[in-house]
């Protein structure tokens, strides 16, 4: 027989993570744009553990977002300011534009004067996400929002295409964290979400030490300072990665 799971967080009962996930209130609506094949992972997921921490998120699931009617509704609610995370040259980098005081801060402080902020984050691979953004032009016509990462990612169990790039869950948290910064939004238990990846990763390292469980590698993984960059990331690679113009 299967085991029993919680469909809630996805995990089995024996596992399960809702009892210790305490919800934080924000002012930022979130919602998460998760691939198909984000959405029937069991191993990681974290975008699925990010959600059940921020009671004013949502999760959209599809590959293409053109005629989705709820994101659709979000986007024509007057109420709301709708803005995608993703990085480009149009973007607005919440890490230095409050320091370099950018005129496009002050308009979205503006903006968020009698308006909510929404943010759609892809939650995929970045191949995926490209993807996803390229069959939803919807989404291209969003303004766009950025930061610049603290630290690269801490991801033991999956090497990320460039050191810029970080998980659903540490995205979020970088967020929150540029967001509470340029007072924006209160970030409450900001401790929470790198604790719910840390434990996350703790858990599959185990498993994988495991001889016993089917469906690990049983080797060590590297940390991502001992690990070489992907073939082939070039600056024209990256360019195409994170939609930047060409030098």
């Amino acid at each position: 027989m299967s085991r029993e799971t919680c469909y809630r967080c996805f995990w089995p009962r024996t596992l399960c993570w809702c009892p210790s996930l305490v919800p934080m209130p924000t002012r930022t609506r979130f919602v998460f744009l998760m691939h198909p094949k984000e959405y029937k992972r069991e191993k990681a997921a974290t975008g699925r553990l990010t959600h059940l921490c921020l009671p004013h998120s949502r999760i959209f699931t599809g590959v293409g977002f053109e005629d989705h009617p709820e994101l659709r509704a979000l986007l024509a609610d007057p109420a709301l300011h709708p803005v995608l995370l993703f990085p480009g040259a149009n973007a607005l980098n919440l890490s230095t534009a409050a320091a370099a005081g950018a005129p496009a801060l002050a308009e979205l402080r503006a903006r968020l004067a009698t308006r909510t902020l929404v943010v759609f984050i892809l939650d995929a691979t970045w191949a995926l996400g490209r993807k996803m953004l390229r069959l939803s032009p919807v989404l291209q016509a969003l303004p766009r929002l950025m930061f610049t990462p603290a630290a690269p990612s801490r991801y033991v169990i999956k090497q990320q295409p460039h050191p810029a790039c970080l998980s659903t869950l540490e995205a979020t948290h970088e967020l929150l964290n540029a967001l509470a910064a340029a007072g924006l939004d209160d970030y409450p238990l900001p401790g929470q979400l790198p604790a719910v990846f840390d434990r996350l990763q703790a858990f599959q390292l185990q498993c994988a030490a495991d001889p016993q469980r089917t469906g690990y590698r049983h080797r060590p993984y590297k940390t991502p300072a001992e690990r070489r960059p992907l073939a082939g990331r070039s600056g024209r690679r990256r360019r195409k990665l994170f939609d930047l113009p060409a030098d």
